[in-house]
């Protein structure tokens, strides 16, 4: 196999992985928006639509063990496909966690949420914001960029554990919205576990560049 058409295969996967975190990245902002003013439509159109998401990851799949069968590659170029196949596995559960989101709001009905969402947004934009930045650093094959990406796992966690603490003290006050409490909680949960996927993906960047493979332990909490 000439490094050419290896490149021109990788640079296809490229394409494949920066197109499906694109949808993951809609399907997380939609279900936040969606569990905001608590939309059941568009809840049941994050759903469907998981499963491009999970066709996309497929898709990479098949490319990936079409590559190895066909091509060959050296322990290199395995790396290079492993990483490939280890990202879209994450997004694809990522894009579970959107669709869960959904599957709360349809759960939730018209009850009003008890109270306004300031924090669960947060924790989505955060989330967004690292899963964009992890398949920049895939792209670039930047180890240092992944590792500090890591870093903001944190701030997800403090805001995870922030609504834990608040929905459970309304849950205490009135225990008549332990269910839609509980619902939010959910919904936080899906997202902390969002910001965990990328972490792995940061993790194999560090492996791809690198050749080591370990769990980049930033975390004070």
């Amino acid at each position: 196999m000439t490094r050419e058409i290896f490149k021109k295969h990788i640079q296809t996967l490229e394409k494949e992985v920066t197109e499906m975190g694109e949808m993951v990245v809609t399907a997380i902002n939609r279900s936040i928006e969606a569990l905001k003013v608590l939309d059941s439509e568009a809840a049941e159109k994050i759903i469907a639509d998981d499963v491009k998401i999970n066709k996309k990851r497929w898709d990479i799949e098949e490319k990936c063990i079409n590559l190895i069968a066909t091509q060959q590659p050296v322990a290199s170029d395995l790396r290079e496909i492993i990483a490939v196949l280890s990202i879209a596995t994450d997004l694809e559960r990522m894009g579970d966690h959107a669709e869960g989101i959904g599957k709360i709001v349809i759960l939730h009905g018209k009850e009003p949420l008890i109270k306004p969402l300031v924090d669960i947004p947060q924790m989505a934009d955060i989330c967004v914001d690292m899963l964009k930045r992890s398949i920049d650093a895939f792209l670039k094959r930047d180890a240092a960029a992944a590792t500090a990406i890591c870093a903001e796992d944190d701030k997800v966690d403090l805001l995870h554990e922030q609504v834990y603490r608040v929905l459970l003290s309304y849950m205490i006050e009135n225990p008549r919205v332990i269910t839609y409490a509980t619902y939010l909680i959910w919904a936080a949960h899906n997202l902390e576990r969002i910001a965990d996927r990328v972490t792995n993906i940061c993790e194999r960047i560090v492996f791809l560049t690198t050749g080591s493979m370990h769990e980049i332990n930033v975390s004070r909490y």
